[in-house]
């Protein structure tokens, strides 16, 4: 697979929670302190301690830990057959709250990326104005420790910098990925343009 295809199936992922089968072994929603745990997996070492963290309770996506500093970490989906983080800088959670809401009416991508920048021009919310990162990693379910629910291993992980309406012109960076893990640029001129890095 290469670096488009696995950015494309990220931004699906996160955006907009994705519905996967769900699997026996994961079926029951963990205790709070393992979904804090495996939320913040995917932040710096130094950001861990003080994320706002998003977790379930009840099938619901709720706040289960209160943070101090300007990250969100979204927990593992119990219902889905992956492991699956994200964290994201604070000023994003309008967009990503509203990808959430849109996926539950059962949109299209074109639907759902319609609606948000409806939202935009009509000044509902709005996109950070400076760079902003997202960190994601994800595991596959046969690398799960049943003792504490985390991933045995380091698992793969994308890095995000929104650049919100950045072009190949305006920033310089490619709109190409070659493989190489370096940083290109994802959905050009759009609001959610954005720099991927894909450690190879």
């Amino acid at each position: 697979m290469n670096d488009t295809a696995l950015a494309r199936g990220w931004v699906c992922a996160v955006f907009f929670f994705s519905a996967m089968a769900a699997t026996p072994a994961r079926a029951q929603t963990p205790v709070v302190e393992r979904q804090v745990a495996g939320a913040v997996l995917a932040a710096p070492d130094s950001l861990r301690a003080g994320a706002t963290v998003l977790g379930y309770q009840g099938g619901e996506l709720v706040e289960i830990r209160k943070g101090t500093n300007e990250l969100i970490c979204l927990a593992d989906d119990p219902a889905t057959d992956r492991f699956q983080v994200a964290c994201y800088q604070k000023s994003l959670e309008p967009f990503m709250a509203r990808g959430r809401e849109l996926h539950k009416l059962n949109l299209t991508h074109a639907a759902v990326d319609s609606a948000r920048l409806a939202d935009i021009k009509a000044g509902r919310w709005k996109m950070p104005e400076q760079p902003t990162a997202l960190y994601n990693l994800v595991a596959p379910k046969d690398s799960i420790d049943s003792a504490t629910g985390l991933p045995r291993g380091k698992g793969t992980r994308w890095y995000v910098i929104y650049i919100p309406y950045a072009t190949e012109a305006s920033s310089g960076f490619t709109t190409a990925a070659d493989g190489s893990g370096r940083p290109w640029l994802m959905y050009p001129g759009e609001p959610w343009a954005h720099l991927m890095v894909t450690p190879r």
